[in-house]
């Protein structure tokens, strides 16, 4: 053992090193330490490292089989879109124009569905219905993929920025191919989105269906806030066994799809296509604010995956 050697009267006297003890205490101590917060954070890095891995491979799932981005200017593309005419449901205000840019255009990289108060007889309108309609007082446009494309399952999304104002009824929905057949709501109905300008806190996620001969839904509301000042992403997952509504890709509702099973079929289990639309006013949407228009629904893109 080394000693220190102190010089007293004369004399040497050895002494231990007071340090080397506590070195070695302090080095003994920090190991242990290190020792347990390896078998405590072992578990819980190894569980990160898994969800880590489970959610790029569930990221990874998905692949794009449809999809516009709505660049360009003018018309929307032909090849994607196709238009409802007149008035078509729900007791709503408005006249739905075909390939009228006043009301649906690619402007700055959005699809613009625009809606306007105005007056004229729908002998101006070119692409409409020759039967005698009632006066037209409000315009705005839906597209639709009805005939150009549809789904059985996969993962939908739209970003979109919604119009403000009393009486506005923005949609991003489905229906059923076999609607012609069958009816509605037998073909079903998957409501992405829905908004009414009354209710400006919430946004709504729906499903509509027949059940013993009438007519059922399941239906959510999800609580927002001055949601027309951005634009928001809405979406839903949807496989044979559930619907799943999602909202800036945070779920909010999932609906069970064996509600809807008939003794002829499901319709969810069938194929769907995809609606935009800009109603005004009609049962849900409600009075009319004159003093809002023109008022303009954007849509940012629209995609649709399905699993590898």
């Amino acid at each position: 053992m080394k000693t220190i050697q102190l010089r007293t009267t004369g004399s040497l006297i050895s002494k231990k090193n007071p340090f080397k003890g506590r070195l070695s205490e302090i080095f003994t101590i920090t190991h242990t330490v290190l020792y347990i917060m390896e078998l405590l954070l072992f578990p819980f890095i190894f569980l990160t490292l898994v969800a880590s891995a489970l959610g790029a491979s569930n990221k990874n799932e998905w692949q794009i089989v449809w999809s516009d981005e709505f660049t360009g200017t003018g018309h929307p593309d032909p090849e994607r879109w196709g238009y409802e005419s007149g008035f078509v449901r729900n007791a709503e205000k408005q006249f739905y124009t075909t390939k009228r840019l006043k009301n649906a255009r690619l402007e700055n990289g959005h699809l613009i569905i625009e809606g306007h108060r105005e007056f004229f007889a729908a002998s101006h309108l070119s692409d409409t219905p020759s039967k005698k309609l009632p006066k037209i007082e409000y315009t705005s446009a839906s597209l639709q993929t009805k005939g150009l494309a549809s789904w059985k399952f996969g993962k939908i999304e739209v970003r979109a920025k919604l119009p403000k104002g009393q009486g506005v009824w923005p949609a991003i929905w489905t229906l059923g191919n076999n609607i012609p057949q069958v009816g509605w709501p037998s073909c079903g109905e998957i409501d992405i989105l829905e908004f009414v300008g009354k209710a400006p806190g919430e946004i709504h996620g729906n499903a509509h269906f027949r059940q013993n001969r009438k007519h059922a839904s399941d239906h959510k509301i999800r609580k927002t806030k001055n949601i027309w000042e951005d634009f928001h992403t809405y979406s839903i997952e949807w496989d044979a066994k559930f619907i799943h509504f999602s909202f800036d890709g945070k779920r909010y509702h999932s609906f069970r799809v064996a509600k809807a099973e008939t003794s002829g079929g499901n319709p969810f289990h069938k194929p769907h296509y995809l609606i935009l639309n800009l109603a005004l006013g009609g049962t849900w949407g409600g009075k009319i604010d004159n003093s809002i228009f023109p008022i303009r629904y954007l849509i940012d893109y629209v995609r649709v995956y399905q699993k590898r």
